[in-house]
Formats: C-alpha cells, structure tokens, sequence
C-alpha cells in the first residue's frame, strides 16, 4: 500500500467528495511532554522528520485533489500540527476547541482566528472540547466522542450550534483518548476498534452501521483508523494491511502514507488533518 495506488484513483467505484481542508507545518514539532500514552519525551523527535512525512502527507491531498488551506505554526505549540484538535467546521459555522491541557490551550484562538480569516462564522466554546479530534461526520449525524478529553455537556452544546443529531459515544482505553483515534468515517458507515468503547457504545455504533468495519487492536495500534478520505480514496498510516484490504473490497481506493515521527506524539493522518466544510 503505498501512494502508488494514486493512479488507481479515477476508476474508484464511489465517487468522491469535494474537499478542503485545514493543515499546520509541524516546524515546531517536538515530544517535550506527556499528555497521552504515546508520548514518551525521553525517545526525542526530529521536527526536520515530521515536516518530511507531513509535507509528503500534503502532496497526496493535493494530487487527490483536496483543496489544502493552511495555518501558521507558532514556537512552543508543538501540537499545533495536530490540526484535527483546533475546531470543528459544518454548514459554514466554526465550533472552537477548548482543550483540557494547558500546554495546548493557546492553540484554540489561533485556529479561531484562521478560520475567521477563512470565512467561517466562529463560536466560542462553553465546554471543554478538542475539536474534530472527538466529532465526526456520518451523513446528517454527529458522533461525538467522551471520556478522556471532550466534556460530555459540549454534546449538547454542538445540537445547539448545530441542529443535527448527536450521538455519543464513551471511549474507555486510554491509548484511544480521542474518537478519531478509535473509529473512521467509511462513506456512509464506519470502521472502529470495538474494545476502545464500552459496552453501550459498541452497540449503538452496530446498530446504526450495520455493515461497518470492525478493525482490531494492532492495526488501531498504529494509528490505522486515524484515517482521512473523500467517501472514495481513504489515506491512512501503512501498517494496516487489514483494514486497508477491507477498505479495497468495499470498493474504495486506499492510499498508504507512512508518518512514523508524528506518530510519537499520538497522531496520524486525521489527526494532521481539519475538515473544513462551508
């Protein structure tokens, strides 16, 4: 699975979607902390590495056709590649984040500020949220995630913001702290790690996607389901080789970029990656 498969693109049995998206240069990428269970500061990171993978990360969405805004990095938000984490965009209208560790906090009015810049009618958030990180889009339907970072009483306030169905949905292993990171939009489905989620959870997400694809443990445990696409080609991390043939037999393209470095700081290509949809 390599970007090879680019090619393959135009005769894709579902149709893609126009995208945009918002994304930030990690020039500034280091893992001097620990705020979730891949960062480990004594195994050190090389942002010259990081901005190699995501810069080929780049090149992909645009050869996909992806319309790439970009946001730039401040010194000392070595997060702020993570762009995922900094709002959540729909019909137009810009759902900040407000983050539950401080080293990340400032990160949430810089991306506010860039997405006014962008066009976007930008809200400021009453509840701790981090953003498309815990929120994903499944038709008119919002699955909004729980239980490490975003505040379950957000939920309510994205019904609000938003006036679409929201669904919640509680993760219980800690190595999965955001829903992204656990579950996958799949066109109109999704994929989704059924033992990062409790009990509940796992049969809700059966019963309204009766055919989504149950990926296991060692595949999300590279960050496989971390993974971003049109509804047609889905890019996602290399070692994957299972969900990436499920993917194939269900009639998508699978695109395969390797980004080992962000990796260290818990976060893949979703993560990297902000859907802006007006």
């Amino acid at each position: 699975m390599t970007t090879s498969t680019l090619a393959a693109t135009a005769t894709g049995a579902i149709p893609p979607r126009a995208i945009s998206v918002l994304m930030c240069e990690p020039r500034y990428f280091e893992v001097s902390y620990a705020i979730n269970p891949w960062m480990d500061p004594s195994t050190g990171a090389s942002s010259e590495l990081a901005v190699e993978q995501w810069r080929r990360l780049v090149d992909v969405y645009r050869t996909l056709g992806f319309d790439v805004d970009l946001i730039e990095p401040i010194p000392g938000l070595p997060d702020m590649v993570y762009a995922a984490n900094g709002a959540f965009t729909l019909d137009g209208i810009a759902y900040g984040a407000s983050f539950t560790h401080p080293q990340r906090q400032p990160e949430s009015a810089a991306y506010l500020r860039r997405l006014e810049e962008l066009g976007f009618d930008c809200r400021e958030p009453h509840f701790v949220n981090e953003g498309e990180g815990d929120i994903l889009v499944v038709d008119d339907v919002l699955l909004a995630g729980h239980g490490f970072r975003t505040d379950p009483r957000a939920h309510r306030e994205l019904r609000d913001v938003f006036g679409r169905e929201v669904v919640s949905l509680r993760l219980v292993d800690p190595r999965y702290y955001h829903l992204d990171t656990a579950m996958s939009v799949v066109a109109h489905s999704v994929a989704f790690l059924p033992d990062a989620f409790d009990g509940p959870s796992q049969a809700e997400i059966r019963r309204r996607f009766p055919d989504a694809i149950e990926v296991g443990a060692d595949e999300a445990g590279v960050l496989g389901l971390n993974s971003f696409g049109d509804g047609s080609s889905i890019v996602l991390t290399d070692p994957a080789p299972r969900f990436a043939a499920a993917l194939e037999a269900a009639g998508h393209t699978v695109v395969g970029v390797a980004l080992p470095e962000l990796l260290k700081g818990g976060g893949s290509v979703k993560c990297c990656t902000l859907e802006l949809r007006r």
